[in-house]
């Protein structure tokens, strides 16, 4: 079993670009056990594999994948504020937009800057049965280590596709039921009766929706809240949303 104890080494050097998003074009980073162990299961290809000297019976089912490695380089490779007792480097995961032809709850994310607010959305996507996540705008990108930390292994369970041609948005989802989530739209979430299928869209918390998106919407919705209050979090408004709809798709009533 190889073991790497120097912070010089080229692998070393390599795995540490991976930190930055300009050479992440086809491999990205794993932290932790959970987070390796879960893509693991998921069926994505990791490549090698940084481990703590003394973990490395943990990680068994990595076999030959494993790279010994002291603390130090650990530190080094990783994003985290102390170093974690695995780091690996894993292959991205990729689908072909057919995926789509047959999906029936979507959600749209333009513009979405905050890699923990996106993780969490993907993890909460999830959780309530939505087919897939379009990414399009200026957002985060998908496998920054933070995103990838805060979907608690989620990132492999849906599918997410990045689309920057609004022309192929729209037609991709010209037939949907595409619904803009506005601060001041006319209907309240309560009150709002959600049509099959449907592609729920969603502005960051700077800038929202853009008039293109706005426009493209076929209906708008907004969370109903107190006057004095001015907006929630991204991730917070996603979740109310998207429990709602799950609600809605199963037949279920207030």
């Amino acid at each position: 079993m190889m073991k790497i104890t120097s912070v010089n080494n080229d692998l070393v050097k390599d795995t540490v670009k991976l930190q930055q998003k300009k050479y992440r074009s086809e491999k990205f980073l794993l932290e932790g056990y959970k987070c390796t162990k879960e893509a693991f299961d998921a069926g994505i290809e990791i490549e090698y594999a940084f481990v703590s000297e003394n973990k490395a019976e943990r990680y068994g089912f990595l076999k030959d994948k494993i790279i010994l490695a002291n603390d130090t380089v650990l530190k080094k490779i990783s994003t985290t504020e102390s170093a974690p007792e695995i780091v690996a480097v894993a292959y991205k995961k990729t689908y072909d937009l057919s995926l789509l032809d047959k999906a029936q709850k979507v959600v749209l994310l333009e513009g979405i800057k905050d890699a923990g607010n996106l993780g969490t959305i993907l993890r909460t996507s999830a959780a309530f049965g939505i087919d897939a996540v379009v990414l399009t705008g200026e957002s985060v990108d998908l496998y920054n280590p933070k995103c990838v930390r805060s979907s608690v292994g989620n990132l492999w369970k849906i599918p997410v596709f990045e689309i920057n041609d609004f022309e192929k948005i729209k037609k991709i989802f010209g037939d949907f039921c595409t619904i803009a989530t506005l601060p001041h739209a006319d209907k309240n979430l309560k009150d709002f009766k959600v049509k099959y299928p449907c592609l729920i869209m969603f502005g960051s918390e700077a800038d929202g929706l853009s008039r293109q998106m706005v426009d493209f919407a076929k209906e708008s919705v907004k969370i109903e809240m107190q006057k004095n209050v001015e907006s929630l979090n991204l991730s917070v408004s996603c979740a109310i949303i998207l429990y709602e709809l799950s609600v809605f798709s199963s037949g279920a009533s207030y």
